[in-house]
């Protein structure tokens, strides 16, 4: 992507020496350093992911499969910084409930606090479940991860599992 704006910023000359310090000792130049550390680049893969599911016309289920190797393969200060942010994509109820879900039972999972922007996604108004067969619909409804139970969505599979 090309840089098209320029950020400055104040630093004491002692600062300043630091960062050139720490960016020549990652042999990066003083932008790409500071820029790793502002937006790492687990944060770029979360959005990216993000972009694919609200715009991939491929099923939900392969784009949720991508996310749940990603959110899983984290470590846990990895998946605090990844998940910080709100996508910048604009996701439609499902998507955004079901991510919502992954990345709660994933930090759950990982013993970090969740994001707050996660409350500000409604759960869906009518539950959804992952299988058409009504049979199917009481296993569903009892081993569905409290995560999704919560956002209305009935699955059986749990973030890091494949099923």
């Amino acid at each position: 992507m090309a840089k098209t704006e320029q950020l400055q910023i104040r630093v004491t000359a002692s600062e300043k020496a630091q960062i050139k310090a720490r960016a020549r000792q990652a042999n990066e130049d003083v932008s790409s350093w500071v820029l790793r550390q502002l937006i790492p680049p687990a944060e770029e893969r979360f959005q990216a992911l993000c972009g694919v599911l609200a715009t991939s016309p491929t099923p939900p289920s392969d784009r949720f499969a991508e996310i749940n190797d990603f959110l899983t393969g984290l470590s846990a200060t990895s998946l605090v910084q990844a998940v910080g942010l709100a996508p910048r994509a604009d996701l439609g109820s499902f998507e955004a409930n079901y991510l919502a879900a992954m990345i709660e039972q994933t930090c759950v999972a990982k013993t970090v606090e969740v994001p707050a922007w996660l409350t500000d996604i409604e759960p869906l108004p009518n539950p959804w479940f992952a299988s058409s067969l009504i049979s199917r619909r009481l296993r569903l409804l009892t081993r569905s991860p409290p995560a999704f139970r919560r956002r209305n969505l009935f699955t059986d599979n749990h973030v890091g599992e494949r099923g």
